[in-house]
Formats: structure tokens, sequence, C-alpha cells
């Protein structure tokens, strides 16, 4: 693999699907089924252009051809990957490497899933979709805590203390720790303060305008 000229992005990962293909047809293709599904598109032909585009905007999801014309295609995810982080959502296409051991080599340096061509459009919407509902943040529309648990998160995002939040809702400070450990849980953090500031960015609660700060 080569040393990797292009630094390792840090920002934020956009709403683009970046699609990565020399095949003018399967570009058009699939800038026309992302589209109608509401998915913003980056269609490039070449690795290289692709890796400039993903530093330059970090996309939500790669569609990589592995028959490239400028440099191999398995190098090409492993670059990716490298460059974008684990984060980063990439489905292998190829029309050349369709065994088992080709699959598994896809897998192995980084790819989420990995598709032969002809492939179904639909097909790989369905995927494409599944991942990117995997990995999705919660909003305040999807989120899956319950009402208890908002209102513990929201006491939490206010500075409370677990026997603060107990007096409030009167129950116990047992309760109140089970309560945020299951959001920690479905909130997929690691931390009450990774869960409060998630609940921010989501907008699950409201920031305190008292000067609160998160807890820690």
């Amino acid at each position: 693999m080569s040393g990797g000229s292009i630094p390792r992005v840090t920002a934020r990962r956009g709403e683009e699907i970046l699609v990565i293909t020399p095949d003018a047809d399967i570009r058009d293709l699939l800038m026309r089924l992302f589209d109608r599904a509401g998915y913003p598109t980056h269609p490039v032909e070449t690795g290289g252009e692709g890796l400039e585009a993903a530093a330059g905007s970090p996309p939500s999801l790669v569609l990589l051809d592995l028959d490239l014309t400028d440099m191999n295609g398995y190098e090409a995810c492993y670059e990716l990957r490298d460059l974008l982080g684990e984060e980063a959502l990439i489905i292998l296409v190829s029309g050349t490497l369709k065994q088992s051991a080709d699959r598994v080599a896809g897998i192995t340096i980084g790819a989420d899933d990995y598709l032969t061509k002809p492939f179904d459009p639909d097909e790989l919407l369905a995927r494409a979709r599944r991942l990117l509902a995997r990995t999705k943040p919660p909003t305040a529309l999807d989120t899956p805590l319950t009402a208890r648990e908002v209102q513990v998160l929201q006491l939490l995002a206010d500075g409370a203390t677990q026997e603060g939040i107990a007096d409030e809702l009167f129950i116990s400070v047992k309760t109140v720790a089970t309560h945020i450990q299951r959001i920690i849980t479905k909130l997929g953090v690691h931390s009450r303060t990774e869960a409060v500031a998630l609940a921010y960015k989501t907008g699950l609660v409201i920031a305190p305008t008292d000067g609160s700060k998160e807890p820690t």
C-alpha cells in the first residue's frame, strides 16, 4: 500500500454518497438511483479522484468499483479506510473479482459490503440504506429512549446529580443509575458526558441557560 500522501480526515462526515467507478453508465445509474432516493451523490472516475474527494468532503458512504483504471481497487479501499477511519461506510462492486476469496479480501481490508456486477439497483439501494440507518445518530423524532429516559437525560444536561434526579423524579438513586446506563447503551456512547453531547447535537435535550456544565 502507498504511504498515504493525503492526511487522515478528521472532519465530520457529510451527507454525500461518493461513487468511484470508471464506468460512465454505472456512474449515471447510481447518481439517478440515489438522487431519486434523496441521497446526494458525488461521482468520480478514478481512485485518485475518489481519495481527493473523500479528503475534501468526507462522505456518508463510498461506493467503490474495484475495477479501476489508475490503481488497484483493493488498495483504493485500504486507502479510503485509512483516510476516513472506522466510521466510514464502504460498499465494493466488481465485475471481475467474483469469487468467495475476492469477497473475503474486500471485507478483510475494510469494506462493509460487497456486490458483483451486474447488480440489481434496488438491492444495492437497500443495502446502502441498511448501512446508513445502522450508523445514523438518533434525533428527537426517532430516539430509542423512553419518555422517562429523556427526562433523566435532560436533567443530566441541566447539571443535576444522580441524587438530584432521584429527588426530582421521585425515584431511587439506583433506578436513576439504571436509566443512565440504558441511555448510554441505547445511544451507543461510552459515558454520560458523551450522551449529553449527542443529545445536544440531535435536539433530544435543551441546553441549559443558567451556566450549568455538562456532567463529568
